[in-house]
Formats: structure tokens, C-alpha cells, sequence
């Protein structure tokens, strides 16, 4: 067995276009809400949860197509996407929660047996409630064992998973490094670059908590790029429109 990687959307995020850059316009945007499957000789990981039971809705009480929110419907939640190819919850040995924002780990509490892998100033500040609304317990305090790191951590200890600060958006955001049987390696990225052409433009948006270490990790997110690293970035619908879920990266 070898490492495979496997990505699923878990709902959508709607917004208009300035809240990725400022002083954009146009219609409102549907981003996805990425999870990320790292299978693995030693073990499960996933990579982000997700959003909690709150966030479901049927089609009769969709969000409007011109309104701010998350939503996700059924089977888009990722218990359901892990069942669909046949992977069981409770196999799931460690959760990599990007950081703690309500749509990033919602689903935490229906992976049980998960270790959650943290940064440390991400846990204290969602302890302290800071960005009341984006950080809520009930998502993030769901009783697993957590592993908080203070920065770079090598999951597997082989070099194929590294957890990276990309410190900005949040004070404790973390991305995963992926390096794929091929050699060919991944970045996932999440909320540090909401979308590529956020770091086409170099501009981070209105939603980051440091600017300064938010343009240091748009400066290393570009050289990993010029380096023929792929980037997945946050929420970026256009994207995501050529991502094929449920089958691992190549």
C-alpha cells in the first residue's frame, strides 16, 4: 500500500467577490468547503471536517443564490463522503484541523477515535473566543485526544505529511504538505489563500487576522508554487471545477 490522497467537498461558502479581494465586484461566488483524505501505510488522516449539523439544509431552504453563508446538504458531510468510497469514521487516526473556524471542524465529533492535530496558538485562541461566530466549542471542544504542535511537524515521520504554519489568516493556521507516490507534491492549503487569484494579485483578504505574517505565507505559498508544488486553495469554486473527488490524486 502507498499513500492516496482523496478530496471531497463538504458544503459551500457564498460571498460576494470583495470578501476574497477588496473592492471586487460581481455576483456572489459559491466556493467549496474542501475536506481531504490522506491515506497512508501508517495510518488515516483527514485533513479539515468540515461544517456541523447546524449547516444542513434541503434544497426547499437553500440559501438564496445572492445571500452570505454556509450551508452543506445531505450526504455532503464527511462521515457520508468517507462512507461513500468505503472508509469507516471511526478508522480515522488523526484529524489536521487547518485551524479552528466553524466550517473547518465541524465534523470533528463524528470522527471518534481521531487524534486532532492543532497548532498551539490556534487552540488558545479559540479558547478565548476570540472572532466570536467563527469559533464555536461545540465544534472544536467534541472530547478527542488533542495534539497541540508549535510549528513544522512530520506526521508519518517519513517525510510524505508535513504539517506547515501559515500563519495570518488565523494566528495558529497550518497547511499539509503532500508528497504523492509519483514525487509530484500538494499543498493543502485552506484559509491561508481563500483562492488563486489571491495570490495571482498578491492581496489578502478583508479576513486575516495578521497582515504581516499573512504576506509571508503568501511569499512562501509562491515559491512553493514556482517550485511546481499544486496549491488547493480555500474556497476557490473555479478551482475546485477541476478537481475530481473521491479518486486519488495522480
Amino acid at each position: 500500500m502507498t499513500l492516496a490522497l482523496y478530496a471531497f467537498n463538504c458544503g459551500w461558502f457564498q460571498c460576494r467577490p470583495g470578501y476574497y479581494i477588496e473592492g471586487e465586484q460581481g455576483d456572489y461566488l459559491r466556493g467549496p468547503v474542501p475536506s481531504y483524505l490522506i491515506d497512508h501505510p501508517k495510518g488515516r488522516a483527514l485533513f479539515d471536517t468540515g461544517m456541523n449539523v447546524r449547516y444542513r439544509r434541503d434544497l426547499e431552504t437553500a440559501l438564496p443564490a445572492n445571500k452570505f453563508g454556509l450551508q452543506y446538504f445531505e450526504g455532503m458531510e464527511v462521515a457520508a463522503r468517507l462512507k461513500a468510497i468505503n472508509v469507516d469514521p471511526a478508522s480515522i487516526n488523526w484529524i489536521i484541523n487547518s485551524h479552528l473556524h466553524i466550517d473547518h471542524c465541524g465534523g470533528n465529533a463524528t470522527l471518534p477515535n481521531a487524534t486532532i492535530i492543532v497548532q498551539s496558538r490556534e487552540l488558545a485562541a479559540a479558547q478565548a473566543g476570540q472572532e466570536t461566530g467563527l469559533y464555536e466549542v461545540k465544534d472544536f471542544g467534541t472530547g478527542q485526544t488533542v495534539k497541540a504542535i508549535d510549528g513544522e511537524h512530520d506526521l508519518f515521520g517519513d517525510g510524505s505529511v508535513r504539517i506547515i504554519p501559515t500563519y495570518g489568516h488565523t494566528p495558529g493556521h497550518q497547511s499539509a504538505l503532500v508528497k504523492l507516490p509519483s514525487g509530484a507534491e500538494v499543498l493543502l492549503a485552506a484559509d491561508c489563500c481563500y483562492t488563486e487569484r489571491n495570490l495571482d494579485k498578491m492581496v489578502l483578504p478583508n479576513a486575516t487576522a495578521d497582515k504581516e505574517a499573512g504576506m509571508r505565507t503568501f511569499d512562501h505559498l509562491a515559491r512553493l508554487r514556482r517550485d511546481g508544488v499544486r496549491i488547493l486553495f480555500g474556497h476557490d469554486g473555479k478551482q475546485w471545477a477541476g478537481v475530481t473527488e473521491n479518486v486519488p490524486f495522480g
